[in-house]
């Protein structure tokens, strides 16, 4: 009726106003659930630049995926754990990575200061991704895991982790790789 006040949309529900049309199309052009099209919308603006990595470890029981730039920069620490595992790794926030399967087949090893956590598969041994001293808020994740296809380069830094505290606390920028 003329005058009347239209009732706001309940919680959860989104007026799209003149985009429903296109909304409905774009859902059924790409074979969509609203939250399949809703998330693959928010990763592409919250993501922007970045691109969708896979990977996990040799048996295929530990799977994860994280947004990262194509182009990777990586650590190559030469500390007494990183050298026995030739663990390289570039950083990223926690908010960009996600555990796809596998949970339950991880365990932790840490030493020292025990801040790192590093993960690793039970069944074959491998250490996809693991949570770094550096930065406790993200992940250390093993270029070397990713699946094939999304990686364009890698520019890889040493980093004198024999002298840990030294090296972080003059590197510019790695306390806030983790950083979104």
């Amino acid at each position: 009726p003329a005058g009347a006040k239209a009732e706001p949309p309940g919680p959860g529900v989104i007026d799209l106003g003149a985009q429903s049309g296109r909304w409905a199309a774009f859902q059924e052009r790409h074979r969509l659930s609203c939250e399949e099209a809703a998330r693959l919308l928010l990763d592409a603006y919250e993501y922007r630049g970045l691109v969708k990595h896979t990977g996990g470890c040799h048996c295929g029981a530990v799977r994860f995926e994280v947004w990262a730039s194509a182009d990777l920069h990586v650590f190559n620490c030469n500390c007494s754990i990183c050298t026995k595992k030739q663990n390289r790794h570039f950083i990223v926030p926690a908010s960009r990575f996600k555990l796809l399967k596998g949970a339950d087949n991880l365990t932790t090893y840490t030493f020292n200061t025990h801040r790192a956590q590093h993960t690793f598969c039970k069944t074959c041994g491998v250490q996809s991704f693991y949570t770094p001293r550096s930065n406790p808020d993200g992940y250390g994740i093993a270029p070397h895991c990713l699946d094939e296809g999304t990686v364009q380069t890698i520019i890889t830094e040493d980093i004198n982790g024999k002298e840990w505290e030294k090296a972080v606390r003059e590197h510019k920028t790695i306390r806030d790789m983790s950083k979104p």
